[in-house]
């Protein structure tokens, strides 16, 4: 390396101490900033609602647009998420129930939405979670509810039925599965664990590799690591992280049988949230027992140019035969046209709950 070359590179170095120390001092400023509305809040509101998700998304939407590279939308977004996470934290880290245990895509799907200055409370089941947000051990819980190979989540659905919650939030996350053991190859392994959904999404690859080994569902991905990890002719299928976590090996990585395997999270809590700006509303319809009465709930939609997203039925357990609709839509239901809409599907309807509205995935 020549001489230029050396003071060059010093240059460039001093540069980004500076910029570094720039950067410093102005997440200092933000943070004494956000302190300080997190303190008038408090004044204003006894409940001690800190964190507003349709504010961050705003935040979060006007740093996508502002982006102009180098760094992708996704590093920047991340790098602020933890910002915004720690200076929330001041005043005191958010609670957040989660399926667990440690090492599910649900802990994953978590600190991608809330950053990692938080708690993370892993729960035993989706009724766990729900409970416990609803008793007010924690202030958010998340939970799966579609995946986009195979479906939705039917016990997640089921929980809103009788739930008074709100969703609060969405988020997307890629699913990429792993096979991992103690093991250094398939030819040494006789049971494969797994939570159904994982078996499910990888169901070509495992009849194409591993057609005579035995595949055992279990709770939770986590889970599925961690039997592994006590029997050296075991191996799960599972994130990543979880092989680290639970002392294994990866033999074969993304076995998942779609490229894009996505599942979808919610957030819930117990607060309806004010519009953000580009907001989606779920809703559960319990319609009337007469002809045609699913064509009349869905035509207000359509009659005021609201966007359907997605539809489910699921049994209401008040009845046999009995369902209600889960149904997703552009919007927030404080629209004049969704609003409008709303209010002629009521006509049709013995029941109809707004169950949120909330941010749109970032």
């Amino acid at each position: 390396m020549t001489v230029d070359n050396e003071k060059w590179l010093l240059s460039l170095r001093t540069q980004i101490d500076q910029i570094d120390a720039n950067i410093q001092q102005l997440i200092t400023e933000r943070a004494t900033i956000a302190n300080q509305v997190a303190q008038s809040k408090s004044k204003a509101d006894a409940g001690g609602v800190y964190y507003r998700p349709e504010r961050e998304a705003q935040v979060l939407r006007a740093v996508k647009a502002r982006n102009q590279g180098p760094l992708t939308d996704e590093a920047l977004l991340r790098l602020f998420k933890e910002i915004m996470s720690a200076c929330l934290a001041q005043q005191k880290p958010l609670n957040i129930a989660f399926l667990g245990p440690e090492g599910t895509f649900s802990e994953m799907a978590t600190y991608k939405y809330f950053g990692h200055s938080i708690k993370a409370i892993p729960e035993l089941s989706i009724d766990h979670v729900f409970a416990e947000v609803e008793a007010g051990v924690v202030d958010y819980g998340v939970v799966p509810i579609e995946n986009s190979t195979e479906g939705a989540v039917n016990n997640t659905l089921d929980m809103f039925v009788n739930s008074p919650l709100k969703i609060c939030g969405e988020i997307d996350l890629p699913i990429h599965h792993n096979l991992m053991s103690k093991q250094k190859s398939l030819s040494n392994i006789n049971i494969i664990y797994s939570h159904s959904q994982s078996l499910a999404q990888c169901r070509t690859w495992l009849r194409s590799h591993a057609p005579d080994i035995e595949t055992i569902p279990v709770a939770s991905n986590a889970e599925a690591a961690r039997k592994a990890s006590f029997n050296e002719h075991a191996a799960a299928i599972a994130g990543e992280s979880a092989a680290g976590m639970y002392g294994l090996e990866i033999l074969h990585s993304d076995i998942e049988d779609q490229a894009d395997n996505t599942t979808r999270f919610l957030v819930i809590g117990k607060q309806l949230l004010t519009r953000s700006g580009d907001d989606k509303s779920s809703l559960m319809v319990a319609g009337k027992d007469e002809p045609g009465v699913l064509f009349h709930i869905l035509k207000p939609l359509n009659d005021h140019g609201i966007s359907m997203k997605r539809i489910e039925s699921r049994p209401s357990k008040l009845g046999k035969w009995d369902y209600v609709f889960f149904i997703d839509v552009e919007g927030h239901v404080e629209d004049e046209g969704l609003s409008q809409a709303i209010a002629t599907m009521q006509r049709f309807t013995s029941n109809l709950k707004v169950l949120g509205s909330y941010p749109k995935s970032i």
